[in-house]
Parts: structure tokens; C-alpha cells; sequence
């Protein structure tokens, strides 16, 4: 028990830090500060509203502070503004505790209240998670246009079921025992220093479900990244620059002729080589075209920073790095027709985009892919212009010629030497 001095002794620390907590000029000065920052944000919020047109008259004050509850500054507001209720909490309990043993009460039991905190912490935490998965799991993409993707897809969901369960498992047993058996008067912990089936247990059980996704991943991602031949894989150069992707299909031949970066130019954008005949015929296209389950190879490439192929709906991603060609192959499955009745978006439109931060203008890195059927393909590529226009014929001839007399002056200056 405590005796009167120390009550009051307590009592007086208490009350003089709590008002400290009150009048710390940090507190207030943070406090004011970020209050000052948050109204800034809002105010430069609502003025782009206004100036964009985005407000109505029916409507005007919702639209112009909708944006002040998605501000950071007011995020961080939030949190400082809780930290100092808790604080403030905190206090009034400790005098009120204080309180009743002045008054010869039985004082809080501080170890039921953070009991009864974890079990609180518990319940809101699963009900986070339950909302998480119900409302942002329904933000997730529809289901794969590509015949690798549902690979893929079932991996993240087993995946995701797997860890969901040891999570709530584990935060069950965690919260749920620190409530369950909280520090008791009438209870004498007990201490396990040391048990083999227990070990075992949490040693085996993690070992075998890791393994299972290992293995699982391990052969999904083989069967993803096959590099085995297929007849019949149509070839289409997709390369990258900043800030757009450039698309080259095969002529006639089917074949694609080699690139050369030394021949850039502003009219052979892609360093084509012409010398090779199979480059005669290539053509350029404006939109990613592909038919339905048909085996499609893209050979990718970039000519100044990394950028990366990203077709989310095709679950396909992979870097475009200078001076490293690569290649990723699949087949999509579902055409654009039938996504937009899936989505029920007569809009809707597969895009390509790009998944590297490769600069100002990356965001509007994007490129229309289209998938039809294999009639609808035949006609769109016969439309196609070839890469080798009349400019460019003009252009290689004119270098032709330039080479020819540099080489013939040269021959003519060795002979006179």
C-alpha cells in the first residue's frame, strides 16, 4: 500500500506532466504545423478543382473538400492528433487509478485492461482483413486472356489462401492467449523451457508448406518461361524508346530481318537492317494486333533506358534492357470481344504498358493491344504499310551512294600513295 506522502507525491508528478504533455511548445508547434499543412493541401486541392471545372453548382463544397480526406497531410494529422488523445488518455487513467487507491478502492487491474486491449485489437484487425479482402480483392483483374495466366493465377491464390491461414491462426493464438491468460493473482505462469514436439512441429509443418510453394511456383515459372520452339510462332519485334513502343510485324515471309543500332535513323527508327532480305517486307503497325490462341513470340527491346512489356491482362511482364534482347511467348485466349462482354465495357481495350519509371512521360507509355480472331487478323495485316516507305528507299539510297564515293576516294587516295 501506498502511504499518504507517496499518494501525494504521485498525484503532483502526475498532474505536472500532464500539463508539461499540454503546454509542451513542441507539441503545439507540431501540432499547429501540420494543422497548417493540411489546410494548404486543401485549399490547393479545392483551387485545381475549381480552375479544372470539376465542381457543380448542385455540389460545389463535396467536390471541392472530397479530395481533403485523400491528402497525406491530413493522413498524417490524423495520426498525430490519435497519438495525443492516447496520451492524454493515458494520463486521465493513471490519475483516476490514482484516484481510487486515495479513496482505498481496488485500483485498475491493468493487466485485464490490456487483456481486454488485445482481444479489442483482435477483433478490429480480422474485421481490417475481412474488409480488405471483400473490397479491394474485388479490385483485382478479371480472369486471364492468356493460357499461361491461369497458371499463374492459381499460384497467387493458393499462395494467398496458404498464408491467410497461418495468419489468422497465428493472430488468433497471439492476441487470444495474451487475453486468455493475462496476468492473475490466482494463476502462476508456467515456464517450458525447452520440448521436441513442439519444435518439431513448428519446424516441420512451415517446411512442407513452404516446400509445396517452391515446387509449385518452381514449375509454373518453368512451364512460363519455355524457350522451346513452336511452329507456327508469330514473331513481332516490340521495342521500347522514350517515351513509346514501336511495333514491328513479318511480312509475307514470316520472318523478321535483323536490326542494327549503328543504322538508326529518323526514318529507320529501329535500325533495321535492309541488306538482309528478310527485312524487305517487314511491316510497322500502330496498334499491337494478335489472333486468339495462337502462340505469339514478342522479341523486346529497348534503344536508350530500361523500360519493361507490361500486359496485365495477359499476366506478362518483362524488361526491355539496352543491348539485351529478349523474348516472352504465350497464347492469348480470350479475344477483345469477349472481354468487353466479360466486363461488360463495350470500351474496353487491352493495353501494353510500360512498368519501369523510365521517365517524365512514362505514364503515357501505353499501347492499344487487340486480340481477334485469325480471319480478322489476315485482313488487318494485309492493310499494313511496310517499314521500307519511299522517304526511307531515298534516304539508304542516298547513303549508298555517299559510302560508295567515300569508299571510291579512299581507293583513290591509296593508289596515289
Amino acid at each position: 500500500m501506498l502511504n499518504l506522502h507517496q499518494i501525494k507525491e504521485y498525484q503532483t508528478n502526475n498532474k505536472m506532466g500532464f500539463k508539461k504533455l499540454i503546454t509542451s511548445k513542441k507539441t503545439l508547434l507540431l501540432f499547429t504545423a501540420s494543422l497548417l499543412l493540411g489546410t494548404h493541401q486543401l485549399m490547393a486541392q479545392s483551387t485545381a478543382a475549381v480552375a479544372q471545372g470539376t465542381t457543380t453548382a448542385g455540389a460545389p463544397d463535396s467536390m471541392a473538400t472530397s479530395g481533403m480526406w485523400t491528402g497525406v497531410f491530413y493522413y498524417v494529422l490524423i495520426f498525430l492528433t490519435a497519438c495525443l488523445c492516447i496520451a492524454i488518455l493515458g494520463k486521465i487513467l493513471k490519475v483516476y487509478d490514482l484516484t481510487l487507491k486515495m479513496q482505498g478502492k481496488k485500483p485498475i487491474n491493468w493487466n485485464s485492461f490490456m487483456g481486454i486491449i488485445c482481444l479489442v485489437f483482435l477483433i478490429v484487425g480480422l474485421y481490417g482483413a475481412y474488409w480488405s479482402i471483400t473490397v479491394q480483392g474485388s479490385m483485382t483483374l478479371p480472369k486471364s486472356a492468356s493460357a499461361h495466366g491461369v497458371d499463374i493465377d492459381n499460384m497467387f491464390t493458393l499462395t494467398t489462401i496458404l498464408t491467410l491461414i497461418v495468419f489468422v491462426i497465428t493472430q488468433a493464438l497471439l492476441f487470444g492467449f495474451a487475453f486468455y491468460y493475462r496476468s492473475s493473482e490466482k494463476r502462476k505462469a508456467y515456464f517450458l523451457p525447452h520440448n521436441n514436439t513442439i519444435e518439431k512441429i513448428w519446424t516441420i509443418i512451415p517446411a512442407i508448406v513452404l516446400t509445396i510453394l517452391v515446387v509449385f511456383g518452381f514449375f509454373t515459372w518453368q512451364s512460363v518461361e519455355n524457350s522451346a520452339e513452336v511452329k507456327g510462332d508469330l514473331n513481332i519485334d516490340v521495342t521500347g524508346h522514350q517515351f513509346a513502343w514501336e511495333l514491328r510485324y513479318p511480312g509475307p515471309d514470316g520472318k523478321l530481318g535483323n536490326v542494327n543500332y549503328t543504322l538508326t535513323t529518323g526514318l529507320n527508327k529501329l535500325g533495321i537492317d535492309f541488306k538482309d532480305p528478310r527485312s524487305l517486307d517487314d511491316l510497322q503497325a500502330d496498334t499491337l494486333v494478335l489472333p486468339v490462341n495462337k502462340s505469339i513470340r514478342l522479341n523486346i527491346h529497348a534503344q536508350d533506358v530500361i523500360h519493361s512489356v507490361y500486359m496485365p491482362h495477359f499476366r506478362l511482364q518483362q524488361n526491355a534492357v539496352p543491348g539485351l534482347p529478349t523474348f516472352f511467348k504465350f497464347i492469348p485466349t480470350l479475344t477483345t470481344a469477349q472481354m468487353r462482354a466479360e466486363t461488360d465495357n463495350p470500351k474496353f481495350e487491352y493495353l501494353l504498358y510500360c512498368n519501369k519509371i523510365c521517365g517524365g512521360i512514362h505514364y503515357n507509355m501505353q499501347k492499344v493491344v487487340r486480340v481477334v480472331s485469325e480471319a480478322e487478323y489476315q485482313d488487318w495485316i494485309a492493310k499494313q504499310k511496310p517499314y521500307l516507305t519511299d522517304p526511307l528507299k531515298q534516304e539508304l539510297k542516298a547513303a549508298s551512294t555517299k559510302s560508295n564515293s567515300s569508299q571510291l576516294s579512299s581507293n583513290k587516295l591509296a593508289l596515289n600513295n
